[in-house]
């Protein structure tokens, strides 16, 4: 008989996360604040669409940023020029945020003052699906030139958000897309999933964007 005990700690540790995440979301409806975590691979255009969606909506709600990055603040000092409030979070290597370090970080941000929320994770399609951030909803952007077959080669991150933006439309001409397949192929993953095409270059799509997050931030404050 070995002489040593094994323990299952993915298991642990995603048990005692998701505690953590439900207890966080309880904090933001008392506080009335919608997080949204946005996730995406790196390139897809999310600081981007950050920046289109927040000039979108920052004179009707009151906008708070994190930018979680392993050891950069690129990102950051691009979405203060947009005159919200934000933080800059250094994972110190790990590739995803989980709720222990969203609260550390609101709790940086304050949301005193904080309608809108939103965590721009670290970008990867793995690591930041795994883990709940305690975040109201989730989303995700998956740029044309990835390729439309993102969804069969990242399954969980495809089911786990609740909207999807394809993003870099006005270069579809360029690159082999398939909308039609890409689109089957999520919604076979996550039926109830909102997809909304946009690019954030032009600003197509951008509105849409923004009229889903009013009413998800809405229903968020009415339960």
């Amino acid at each position: 008989m070995d002489n040593f005990r094994i323990l299952e700690i993915k298991q642990s540790v995603f048990k005692d996360n998701d505690r953590q995440a439900d207890l966080l979301r309880e904090d933001l409806k008392k506080d009335k604040t919608f997080l949204l975590n946005l996730m995406s691979s790196p390139g897809s255009g999310k600081t981007t669409t950050l920046t289109r969606t927040i000039n979108a909506l920052k004179d009707e709600m009151k906008i708070g940023v994190m930018e979680a990055d392993i050891d950069s603040d690129v990102d950051a000092k691009t979405i203060s020029k947009t005159g919200v409030k934000v933080i800059q979070l250094h994972t110190g290597g790990m590739c995803h945020l989980d709720a222990d370090m969203t609260k550390q970080g609101l709790e940086g941000l304050g949301t005193e003052d904080i309608d809108f929320a939103i965590l721009e994770n670290v970008g990867n399609l793995v690591c930041p699906a795994e883990f709940d951030t305690g975040a109201s909803k989730n989303a995700m952007i998956l740029s044309v030139p990835e390729g439309d077959d993102k969804p069969l080669k990242y399954p969980l991150m495809f089911s786990i958000v609740d909207v999807l933006l394809i993003n870099k439309i006005d270069v579809l001409e360029y690159f082999e897309f398939d909308m039609e397949a890409c689109i089957e192929r999520v919604k076979k993953l996550n039926p109830n999933i909102k997809i909304i095409p946009i690019s954030a270059r032009t600003g197509e799509g951008i509105e849409e964007f923004a009229d889903w997050i009013r009413s998800e931030a809405k229903k968020w404050n009415e339960k």
